[in-house]
């Protein structure tokens, strides 16, 4: 039934639930950066301090990931996740205090902009807690066969609230403002806290309660390293992203070079996810583990020239249209990513693999950010963004030509086991 009913995910009720729930933090965490993107530039003027931004997130996120995937391994999901929305409840409501007319009319503007730093470095702390938590989560909901339908649902609503989280936010700067922008943001994580609660508790499968914190992480490490299609699948997905930082860049691209303003900005940050979820919702209906390697080279091959083609676009449609593209391209990696994942690693390690993956792939966003916008400060930022999508052709390529195992890598008999196995 799973291998011909693209809706085999959907017919269970928790997993609707948990898709509600993470429909609404994406959607309040995408919108509640580019507001964030959009007040640091109209401070500062300078394209480095929105790389600053992914600095301050990629530190915490980085170094806790792996002491964050050994506590999700110990400890019961649903509670654990609970605990993190009501801490990030506390950062978005931080964010709005900062933009309340009392306080930036009494701090200054280097005041405001530290203390912003300071909480969105408080969210990379959390994040490192939200991926493995998740990862693990859907994993105790849905039974094996269903893995990689769940993981088009999965990665489809995330793309969803990726469209209208940045669509919205750019629109709500302009119509009502940061501050009550901000204001949304605070009510949509406070209602996904009280909507996880219908989600039951669920068993903790470690058998290995208790274990030392050096001996689990070396574990996990060993799994991941040794597995060549997880270590493949994050090692090319990190250095393309690394160096497809573009999307940080586009408050400089909506202002000074397209110049559309705050509801150009919007479409330019939303495209992406737009193209993404139209391609998931394509691969509930064709599944796409056949030949999963090659796929996985060519969709990120294909992203590379999107973003050498926005980053030398000077029409705001063209650049659009490069970002919808870029997106596409990324939603076929992104469902093979995921699959490959929730295929190859045991229930018991799940945490600690998705941590280690937060490190290759997470923290890269926000590294990638970091070198987008250095790169824009010394090179202007055109040269940025076609270096970086240069980089991922090179890596690509590379890759390829370095591995001809994963490029074989095909998980039909993986899927036919796990129905064998449920």
């Amino acid at each position: 039934m799973a291998k011909t009913d693209p809706y085999a995910a959907l017919r269970i009720k928790e997993f609707n639930i948990f898709l509600l729930v993470r429909f609404l933090l994406v959607f309040g965490w995408s919108m509640q950066f580019i507001v964030i993107e959009w007040q640091v530039y109209s401070l500062t003027k300078d394209p480095l301090s929105l790389g600053i931004i992914g600095l301050m997130e990629i530190i915490p996120a980085f170094t806790m990931a792996l002491f964050a995937g050994h506590i999700v391994d110990q400890k019961e999901k649903r509670n654990l996740l609970a605990t993190c929305i009501a801490a990030f409840s506390l950062i978005s409501f931080g964010l709005f205090m900062l933009t309340w007319d009392k306080i930036v009319g009494e701090w200054s503007s280097k005041s405001i902009l530290y203390s912003i730093y300071a909480l969105v470095f408080f969210g990379g702390f959390l994040r490192s807690f939200f991926g493995p938590t998740i990862f693990s989560l859907v994993a105790l909901i849905v039974p094996k066969k269903v893995y990689p339908n769940a993981a088009t649902w999965n990665s489809s609503t995330w793309q969803m609230a990726g469209v209208l989280g940045p669509a919205l936010g750019g629109f709500t700067i302009g119509w009502i403002g940061v501050h009550w922008s901000l204001c949304i943001i605070f009510g949509l994580i406070l209602m996904s806290f009280f909507i996880l609660l219908q989600i039951k508790r669920k068993p903790i499968l470690n058998p290995k309660i208790g274990e030392p914190v050096i001996d689990s992480l070396k574990e996990g490490l060993r799994f991941v390293f040794k597995t060549k299609a997880v270590l493949g699948a994050m090692t090319l997905d990190m250095v393309a992203v690394l160096f497809g930082g573009a999307i940080a860049l586009l408050p400089v691209f909506a202002q000074d070079i397209l110049k559309v303003g705050s509801e150009g900005f919007g479409v330019l940050r939303a495209a992406p996810a737009v193209g993404a979820f139209l391609t998931m919702l394509i691969t509930a209906y064709i599944p796409i583990s056949k030949n999963a390697g090659m796929k996985l080279l060519v969709a990120i091959f294909g992203f590379g020239v999107c973003i050498i083609v926005f980053g030398l676009s000077n029409i705001f449609w063209i650049s659009a249209i490069a970002l919808f593209f870029s997106g596409m391209t990324d939603g076929v990696s992104m469902v093979i990513r995921q699959t490959i994942f929730q295929i190859k690693t045991p229930d018991h390690m799940r945490g600690r693999v998705s941590s280690v993956n937060s490190m290759f792939v997470g923290s890269s966003n926000e590294l990638g950010a970091f070198e987008s916008g250095v790169t824009a400060k010394f090179f202007g930022a055109v040269t940025a963004v076609v270096f970086g999508g240069t980089m991922t052709l090179i890596t690509v390529v590379a890759t390829g030509l370095a591995s001809p195992s994963f490029r074989k890598l095909d998980l039909t008999e993986d899927l036919k086991a796990h129905e064998s196995d449920d």
